[in-house]
């Protein structure tokens, strides 16, 4: 009897969502109660690395959440993941809670401060019961547990994935990881937050839970365990302009663009990367620090190059079945159909080639702990596919990630594709929506600014535009807004602004600042006006 009431309930609650999806409303069923959240953040992913996006990594499980929910084919983040992390925890521009730089403002950033009235998403649910979990990366001010958090594992180490020296449990140190311990980031990450939800299944099961989930993968340094580097051993021989061709094409059978190929920018690279001759000195002569053409490679470079993408893929790779481990855990505590998941990338696949940690040891084995080697421009070009530069840039390469939602009790759609507009300053409030948590509205006697992003729910129901004024960027100097189809953008802040309309040309091929000035100056008025707007807010005292 139990099952067949259970069986009733799941069948209104999909024929309420189905009426919903006329209406164009979404309204959950009274019976699947609150919903659990799980947000999932990668780290340095590319748009196109995934399956589902068009890339040739194996990632079944997110396949899955994907063919079973929606995908999100213009949703952006900052470009950066301090930056990013800020905005998806409080629902603000990191610029307006001093995240980020600003030019009155120039140590607001990675190690900025938030005002008091900027609280995190775990501050917002508590009153509505939820525990909230986190796992992974951090780099966000404060700590964990002192911004709702109920139990936390931060990984504060970002350079090495077999023996980090920094990282802690409930805001206690943990011992530095020995060599050959059996440690691996991705896999203990995922360990913290299965541990999570088993606890809270059998201590706290009548109650909600926020998870966020924050892998380091496929950041740099590229480390990964060897049975998943020989997995993609061969894989990357033909290079990386036969292979963006291949993502590409797949990217356009899958209806997520309808741009062109953007080219492949030869000279850029980050401006803190080694010079060419460095990074040959320090690394060896198959590395390169450009995305010239692949046949202008000699063979040992090409043979050098395909086997640093088989450790990136092979990284991204086990991500993806530590995901599946995490669902599967909410398999077995029948909590996976009213749980929101979200998953997305911090920034777009980055073309740094930094050398930090314990350094580059030539002899050792590339993806190996004493190995410190970075994907580069050639790599990072075809992640980012069919796009423009890369992490830390505002042009579309840096900005765009994927987001996969994945919510049984709450989307009806299966293997929906969503165009509209979007960003990571939607994230919060789509959860104050569906979970009936609220904003923190006054802070001293005096009123906490509005959130600048939109709820997401609409879109969960049907096809429909995400109503933005505008979405805006400002990181390292480098300048964005987008509004309706238009946008704006420079690299640097020096540099000439460049017009792309997103509907026709997405890959920013047609530069048409020259030919639409009104629309050029329209549209820097509404970016130095916010400019000045967030600084002004930033500059305030709490």
């Amino acid at each position: 009897m139990k099952n067949d009431a259970m069986t009733l309930v799941k069948q209104l609650s999909v024929f309420a969502i189905l009426l919903c999806m006329i209406s164009g409303r979404l309204v959950i069923a009274a019976e699947a109660g609150p919903p659990n959240v799980l947000i999932i953040v990668a780290d340095d992913l590319g748009y196109s690395d995934l399956g589902c996006y068009g890339g040739e990594i194996e990632t079944p499980n997110l396949d899955r959440l994907a063919a079973n929910g929606l995908k999100f084919s213009q949703f952006y983040n900052t470009g950066r993941c301090w930056s990013s992390r800020a905005a998806i925890l409080t629902g603000y521009y990191a610029q307006q809670i001093r995240r980020d730089a600003l030019p009155k403002m120039p140590t607001a950033g990675a190690r900025g401060v938030r005002q008091g009235w900027a609280k995190l998403l775990p501050d917002l649910l508590k009153p509505l019961g939820y525990r909230s979990y986190h796992s992974g990366k951090w780099h966000v001010d404060g700590m964990p547990l002192k911004n709702g958090f109920d139990r936390s594992y931060s990984l504060d180490d970002h350079d090495r994935y077999f023996t980090p020296r920094q990282h802690t449990e409930n805001g206690q140190p943990i011992a530095p990881v020995e060599p050959n311990s059996g440690y691996y980031a991705t896999t203990a990450i995922a360990e913290h937050s299965i541990k999570c939800l088993r606890e809270h299944a059998e201590k706290h099961k009548e109650k909600p839970f926020f998870q966020y989930l924050c892998f380091t993968s496929p950041h740099f340094p590229l480390h990964a365990l060897p049975e998943d580097i020989a997995k993609y051993r061969t894989r990357y021989l033909a290079g990386w302009d036969a292979l963006r061709d291949k993502r590409f094409a797949r990217q356009r059978e899958l209806g997520l663009v309808m741009c062109d190929l953007s080219v492949r920018a030869e000279k850029t690279a980050p401006r803190w990367n080694p010079s060419e001759e460095e990074l040959q000195r320090r690394i060896g002569a198959g590395e390169i620090g450009r995305a010239v053409a692949w046949n202008d490679l000699t063979q040992d470079q090409q043979a050098f190059q395909a086997g640093k993408m088989a450790i990136h893929a092979a990284m991204v790779d086990r991500m993806d079945r530590e995901i599946g481990r995490v669902i599967d855990q909410l398999v077995a505590t029948n909590s996976l159909d009213n749980t929101l998941i979200m998953f997305l990338s911090d920034n777009g696949a980055s073309a740094e080639q930094i050398i930090r940690g314990d350094g580059h040891d030539p002899a050792a084995s590339p993806g190996s702990a004493g190995s410190y080697l970075g994907l580069g421009p050639g790599w990072s070009t075809m992640s980012n596919s069919p796009f423009r530069m890369h992490k830390s840039w505002v042009h579309e390469g840096g900005i765009s990630t994927p987001l996969i939602v994945h919510w049984p009790a709450g989307i009806a759609e299966k293997g929906g594709l969503r165009h509209t507009s979007s960003h990571v300053i939607d994230i919060v409030p789509t959860l104050l929506e569906v979970t009936k948590a609220k904003r923190i509205e006054t802070w001293n006697d005096h009123p906490v600014p509005v959130l600048p992003g939109s709820s997401l729910t609409s879109a969960f129901v049907k096809v429909v535009a995400v109503p933005h004024a505008f979405l805006w960027w400002f990181h390292e100097g480098n300048r964005a807004v987008r509004v309706g189809d238009w946008k704006l953008v420079s690299w640097g802040a020096e540099g000439p602004w460049e017009l792309f309309d997103m509907h026709a040309d997405r890959s920013e091929t047609r530069n048409l600042a020259s030919t639409m000035p009104d629309k050029v100056r329209e549209l820097e008025d509404t970016w130095k006006t916010k400019l000045e707007e967030f600084q002004e807010l930033a500059l305030q005292k709490d």
